[in-house]
């Protein structure tokens, strides 16, 4: 990953089609448009490749995820159960509904702990969001039968496990709905976009009105369509969707490389007997995007990644405990409800009290874990070059706690 890496000719050709046409908005201009509808077509590719029934292109991973829970009818008051480990999209995607987003630990999967899950559940839960962190999945059997047991919505925010599979589903097709983010650093880009996946049509309609201002898309005349519903701009434009169509063909050669890559990366790591892996629920369905592994204590990982940076190898290795954007430890403007806009009381009242909450369970996973991004443009020299000077970062930081001790 990412997709980036790889942009040839395929991309280019497919955004010449819509340059030629002049036509750059994927709604309306049927007569000027000389049958080219690259979003219809890259909506369509997702449903054929990810085996759900439909899907709706956004403007980005987080318009899906806020497109999709107004869908679901999630709202102010609901609850939505979601892990201390993400990206903060996942949160605001949830407060921008006014709904609560309820934080819940992780474990050593690097997702949600279905235990803490049960736990969270109120009378006023409504959604279960287990994010899919980091090329890998939830165990989404423990979280369907929650799901079932209580009558709760199952919305999956697959935005990093592009191309991960679950006992042979694709991520995003499993629950309720899915949410994918097609953003510059994802496994495929489109430099800006998401969507939504669903194989229930009730869910696939709403969503296609509200990222397009209420609009029922029915007739051949976008002025006189009805507006059943308020909707907002969240439409992915032409160009786009042009990218994402180029890019969703080469999916199975990511893929390939990025397992190939990630088990070279791994068998070099292993050497070290102090080095752990996270838990992956479905080895064989690991997009592979990252390779994830843990140090024995917090103080090890912090002296591993402190010496990954002084000898220059830090870049593409995630220290994700100081990590500003994607850990609930450094979320402070969202614990302590820095808004421009006025939140709803319920939503602030939850907010605040995570200042006072516990997430030891995560805390002592999350501190101890750095995850090594997989590049697609690596040679086996080089895979083999970044792992060995991992190996003798960490065996420096090894050696200087054994030596202080």
């Amino acid at each position: 990953m990412p997709g980036f890496e790889l942009f040839g000719d395929e991309e280019r050709r497919e955004v010449n089609d819509v340059l030629e046409t002049g036509i750059l908005m994927r709604y309306g201009f049927d007569s000027s448009r000389k049958g080219i509808w690259k979003a219809k077509a890259f909506e369509e590719a997702i449903c054929k490749t990810f085996g759900c029934a439909f899907a709706q292109l956004t403007s980005s991973g987080t318009s899906a995820l806020t497109t999709v829970l107004a869908a679901l009818g999630i709202g102010a008051g609901d609850e939505v159960i979601m892990p201390s480990f993400t990206f903060v999209a996942s949160f605001e995607a949830v407060l921008s509904t006014g709904a609560i987003p309820v934080l819940a630990d992780v474990d050593n999967t690097l997702t949600l702990n279905p235990e803490s899950v049960r736990k969270a559940i109120s009378s006023r839960t409504k959604c279960v969001m287990p994010v899919h962190m980091c090329g890998s999945m939830a165990d989404m059997d423990a979280l369907m039968e929650i799901c079932k047991e209580r009558k709760l919505l199952l919305l999956e925010d697959a935005c990093q496990s592009i191309g991960a599979k679950y006992k042979g589903k694709w991520l995003g097709s499993i629950g309720h709905a899915g949410a994918f983010s097609f953003d510059f650093v994802k496994t495929i880009t489109c430099a800006e976009g998401g969507a939504v996946t669903t194989n229930l049509e009730d869910i696939y309609t709403k969503c296609d009105g509200y990222t397009d201002h209420g609009h029922t898309h029915i007739g051949s005349d976008r002025g006189a369509e009805l507006h059943p519903f308020i909707g907002y701009n969240f439409r992915i434009s032409e160009l786009h969707a042009a990218i994402g169509l180029a890019q969703i063909r080469k999916l199975d050669r990511f893929l390939a490389i990025q397992k190939k890559n990630h088990n070279q990366l791994k068998n070099i790591l292993s050497q070290i007997p102090e080095i752990s892996f996270r838990t992956i629920p479905d080895p064989a369905g690991d997009s592979c995007t990252f390779l994830s592994w843990f140090l024995p204590t917090e103080e090890l990982a912090r002296a591993a990644a402190a010496e990954m940076k002084e000898q220059g190898i830090l870049a593409g290795n995630f220290y994700w405990y100081d990590n500003n954007w994607h850990y609930l430890r450094k979320w402070d403007h969202l614990k302590n409800t820095q808004t421009l806009n006025n939140l709803n009381e319920p939503q602030k009242k939850a907010l605040l009290k995570l200042n006072e909450t516990s997430f030891y369970a995560s805390d002592a996973i999350i501190s101890r874990c750095i995850s090594t991004q997989i590049g697609l443009l690596w040679t086996e020299e080089q895979a083999k070059e970044k792992g060995e000077k991992i190996v003798r970062a960490v065996k420096k930081a090894l050696h200087a706690s054994a030596v202080k001790s």
